[in-house]
């Protein structure tokens, strides 16, 4: 009723479908990131964008280049958003093999369910693995959940300690940003989030990853539990 366009944030869901349908094309316009750490990676920052509504469409390419149309003449306050040539031509090869890294990246995910079953961890509850999409989930991380106050923190520094490189996605939920100070979020106004931030701790995970790496990280994992 307010005229805004649904903007989806697939950032690094470029592959992934679920209901029928693919990561960017349930909104009225998807964005990808093509940052170094997503499952399609640039040498540098990179993005895109997708829509089949052509007024969106031509909009956003004015924005792209500071609003210009044509040169020189800004009808609209726009910025420099034009992805570089290299950064192009890299992406043009890397989105050729997509399937077969996304591919990779399942078995890897798949690998790591069968081992963490196996050490009983997963029964026991001292920790959970993701929920596995209806249609095609593309792991761009692999992400377990480890309740108990502090335990999360407490495991990652002694897989550190193992040489096993984890990360957090992400520590501190929106509400509690500072930025967002101002709408006066608190602790305890979304609790579903602010767990997700104490408990979530993401695995190696890359096409590359070796069974071998796998069973080394869960074998750490469990050492640590007991």
């Amino acid at each position: 009723s307010r005229g805004l366009a649904i903007i989806e944030d697939a950032a690094q869901a470029i592959g992934a479908r679920a209901a029928g349908r693919g990561a960017g094309t349930m909104g009225q316009l998807g964005c990808f990131s093509f940052f170094p750490s997503k499952n399609v990676g640039a040498l540098g920052d990179a993005g895109l964008l997708v829509t089949s509504d052509h007024g969106l469409a031509t909009r956003a390419r004015v924005l792209r280049t500071h609003g210009a149309q044509p040169k020189y003449h800004h009808a609209l306050v726009g910025g420099n958003f034009r992805m570089d040539a290299l950064q192009a031509a890299l992406l043009r090869i890397k989105l050729a093999r997509l399937q077969e890294s996304t591919m990779r990246r399942q078995a890897s995910a798949r690998h790591y369910a069968s081992l963490f079953e196996a050490t009983g961890l997963l029964a026991g509850g001292k920790v959970s693995l993701p929920t596995e999409c209806q249609e095609r989930h593309v792991y761009n991380q692999l992400v377990i959940r480890v309740p108990g106050e502090g335990t999360r923190d407490l495991l990652r520094a002694f897989l550190a300690g193992r040489g096993v490189e984890t990360a957090i996605y992400y520590p501190v939920p929106m509400h509690l940003q500072p930025c967002f100070a101002s709408l006066g979020g608190r602790v305890g106004d979304l609790l579903g989030a602010e767990a997700a931030s104490r408990e979530t701790l993401a695995l190696p995970i890359f096409p590359e990853l070796t069974g071998e790496e796998i069973r080394f990280v869960v074998d750490q994992v469990a050492a640590y539990f007991a």
